[in-house]
Formats: structure tokens, sequence, C-alpha cells
């Protein structure tokens, strides 16, 4: 072998070598992300987010229409329980949650409900409300909470614990990327289900 090629050779070994080497790397810390990941670290970054504001899009799947039903609105959270949805088509109206109040105005006319005697309300707001605020220990006293993906995309299974609330919801999945919560799909017991797809509105 000249020295030419003794040379050429040694080059390509060293090459494929740091190849190796950046493989292995490159394995080890996807797989040390992939182990830090998990629902507590998603809930971290849920609660570090000051706030929420978003446009959301409605699609309801009622055993009683032919069609389904949609609407629109906004979405907005504000630490650390304030949950509001202004639907704007096709027909104004606003629920807006404080604590255990929730306040409905629609047609120039308000009404109120206190969460705590409507627990079938209080199940699916909490699942939405518990989440945005990152809140996994209130969340976790209403449901089983199950974790898929990763940070790049996840996707949250929340079942009910109370058996007398599971003859209304089946589950309910929230899906995301990193800290934004891009979807909202609620699966009821009896067949009918509705999805709600989320997209942030960038903060000026």
């Amino acid at each position: 072998m000249t020295e030419t090629s003794s040379r050429r050779a040694s080059f390509v070994v060293h090459r494929a070598s740091v190849a190796a080497v950046l493989t292995v790397l490159s394995l080890w810390l996807s797989t040390a992300a992939a182990a830090d990941w998990n629902v507590a670290t998603l809930f971290e970054r849920l609660a570090r987010e000051p706030h929420a504001h978003a446009r959301f899009q409605e699609r309801k799947y009622l055993s009683l229409l032919t069609e389904p039903v949609d609407s629109s609105g906004e979405l907005l959270f504000t630490p650390p329980d304030r949950l509001e949805k202004r639907t704007t088509s096709p027909k104004a109206e606003t629920v807006t949650v404080e604590g255990t109040r929730v306040t409905l105005e629609r047609n120039g006319r308000k009404q109120t409900l206190d969460l705590r005697g409507n627990p079938a309300v209080a199940v699916l707001i909490e699942s939405i409300r518990g989440t945005l605020a990152g809140d996994l220990a209130a969340l976790s006293r209403e449901y089983s909470v199950q974790l898929e993906g990763d940070a790049s995309k996840w996707r949250l299974v929340l079942r009910p614990l109370d058996s007398s609330l599971t003859t209304l919801v089946q589950r309910i999945e929230i899906s995301g990327v990193e800290a934004q919560v891009q979807a909202v799909e609620i699966f009821q017991a009896d067949g009918d289900r509705s999805v709600m797809n989320i997209s942030a509105v960038p903060v000026r």
C-alpha cells in the first residue's frame, strides 16, 4: 500500500469512527430527552405559560342530527382559574368560568351556575382549565391521566374517575406541541363527540 493510499484509508476509518461516535451521542441524547419527558414535565411547562389567548373552531357530531354543528370564536385563559370561551359564529355567546362559578351570556341575558352542583359540566370544564393551568394535581383528582407521544407531538387521554360520570363522558383527548394545546376532543358515552381545534393568537 502506498503512503497516499494509507493516508486515505486512515482518513476513511477516522471519518467512520467520528460518524459512529456522533450517532451514538445522538441516540443517547434522544433517549435522555425521552426519559425526561413525562406527564409532570408537560404540566410544568404548561404551568409556566402566563396566559392563553387562542382562536378555536369546534365541530360537534350529534346522533340526533344528520350534519355536524360548527362554531368558532376565541378562548382566553388567565391563571389561576379564569377561562373564557367567546363564540362568534354562528351565534354570539360567551361562557366565563372563574372559580366554581360559570356565567353564560346569550341574547343579552345572563345565566349562572355553580360547578359544585353540576358535576357533568364540571368534568368537561376542568379537563381544559386544569390542562391550561398546568395543574396536574387538580386534574388527577378527577381523571386518570395518560400521556402519549413526546414534546414535539403529545396527547393526553383523560378518563373520569367518578363512575357516575362515565355514563356521560367516556374520555377526553387533549393534544398539542410543547406547551401549546392544539386540540380537545370529547367522546361522550352515548356516541356523540366534539372536536375543538385551537390556534394560538400571537402576542404583540
